[in-house]
């Protein structure tokens, strides 16, 4: 048996597209411009939801050790979607990928754990804000596509709580990118990693549980 709660993969990808739609506008007034939501990223970005809802139905705990396996297959599906044709044209960054998720001196995968273990008793919410905290800011978790990545891995936290997973809308983007902008500039200075990241963590945590509205899953 999974869990009680599956992802609404449709309407998680009617909101995906709506921003798509919507994002020349939206980026005009971000802090930081982004680059557009080409289909490509939409669509690796549902068959990264439709993994979450894959391990939600197996019931797989992505933060054991022996699992972590899955949090790195996430940041593949999110570069390079399920094809094995299109992996393979990109092995050597996908290697580079794994060897800097299980080594990289300042933040690895091992290093995330231990802050999971150590906030197990956290909120889901403060659970999913401070991984996503922990895999944006530099060093970052990942060569690329940390958002993406981030923003599965909370919707797996979130929905395996019975919450909803996070999903980018019209209505959540500002904030959403905004303060994720301010995250991927800090570094792990003992300053940053006492004061400034936990409030972020704090408020960001709050924003995850106001824009939930159990209307992603089924």
């Amino acid at each position: 048996m999974g869990y009680k709660h599956r992802l609404n993969l449709r309407d998680i990808e009617c909101s995906l597209r709506k921003v798509q739609a919507e994002f020349h506008k939206l980026n005009a007034i971000l802090k930081s411009r982004r680059d557009p939501l080409e289909d490509q990223i939409i669509d690796n970005m549902m068959a990264g939801y439709a993994y979450v809802d894959q391990l939600l139905e197996e019931k797989a705990d992505i933060f054991k050790e022996k699992n972590v396996d899955k949090l790195l297959e996430i940041n593949h599906i999110v570069l390079c979607g399920s094809m094995e044709t299109v992996r393979k044209e990109h092995t050597k960054h996908l290697r580079a990928t794994s060897e800097r998720f299980y080594r990289q001196a300042g933040c690895n995968i091992y290093d995330v754990l231990k802050w999971v273990k150590k906030n197990r008793k956290e909120s889901e919410w403060r659970v999913s804000a401070g991984v996503y905290i922990n895999i944006l800011s530099q060093p970052q978790l990942f060569i690329e596509g940390n958002h993406r990545s981030g923003a599965l891995i909370m919707s797996y936290l979130l929905s395996r709580k019975g919450k909803d997973p996070f999903v980018l809308s019209l209505e959540n983007a500002l904030s959403y990118f905004d303060p994720s902008t301010v995250v991927k500039e800090s570094s792990r200075s003992l300053y940053t990693q006492l004061i400034k990241l936990p409030r972020i963590e704090k408020k960001f945590a709050k924003f995850l549980k106001n824009q939930s509205e159990k209307k992603y899953l089924v």
